[in-house]
């Protein structure tokens, strides 16, 4: 602290002081330290994956449209192969290194819409943080983006920093990350992934709320849906 008025530095001083922090990744190098130091020797239960907003003043990113060229219009011919763009997913899973898939996510500012615990659909301007925390609340990981990218994208280098930090055994996410892809890689870090179900048709939806009925009435819960209550941790950070 500073003991008189006058000797609190000026704005352009704390200014260029965070930009320089900024610049280092001073934060994020001293958040891998502690997380070594206290938690690298230690066998983690659960790492929970979730997203949180972060509101942010400045105005959004203009979207630039991006001129494709069109598509051949009608089936294609026999013998003729049309190549498909890979989703970021694909390009992730086919061996980007952590770096690639870090410098691929967008950061801008921009508008981002997310459910809340409550069913609710809320919006704001600003950025995502993305967040792999231990048993207890302990942010482990954490990855910011622009607000409107979706929680999937970031599943994969963030389970690969984490995995980097400490040692863990279950992965619990959300139905916002249920692809088969996400899936393949945890199990590919030797983790048991558990993630809700995202039903992606109103009868599977109507199936899964009465296996759920079911099981609330006979109050019968499995191991793997105890274990899932464990990701509560992840929304109270």
């Amino acid at each position: 602290g500073w003991e008189r008025k006058q000797d609190i530095p000026s704005r352009a001083t704390f200014s260029r002081a965070f930009a320089e922090f900024s610049e280092t990744q001073l934060a994020e190098r001293i958040h891998a330290a502690l997380i070594e130091t206290h938690l690298g020797d230690q066998l983690i239960g659960h790492i929970s994956r979730d997203s949180t907003a972060i509101e942010a003043r400045e105005k959004p990113e203009k979207k630039v449209q991006q001129i494709k060229p069109p598509k051949k219009r009608g089936r294609p011919k026999k013998g003729e192969e049309r190549i498909k763009e890979p989703t970021r997913l694909e390009k992730q899973s086919a061996g980007m290194s952590l770096t690639e898939m870090k410098a691929d996510l967008p950061i801008a500012c921009n508008v981002g819409t997310k459910r809340n615990s409550k069913g609710y659909k809320t919006s704001w301007n600003g950025y995502k943080l993305h967040i792999d925390a231990a048993d207890g609340g302990i942010p482990v990981s954490c990855l910011l983006s622009s607000a409107s990218l979706h929680d999937s994208q970031v599943a994969i280098p963030l389970a690969e920093i984490t995995h980097r930090r400490v040692t863990s055994c279950y992965d619990l996410m959300d139905a916002a990350y249920d692809a088969p892809l996400i899936k393949q890689h945890s199990e590919s870090l030797g983790h048991v992934p558990l993630i809700d179900e995202n039903p992606r048709s109103k009868v599977r939806k109507a199936e899964l709320e009465e296996e759920q009925k079911g099981r609330r009435e006979a109050n019968y819960k499995t191991a793997e849906s105890i274990r899932y209550n464990e990701r509560s941790t992840v929304e109270r950070v």
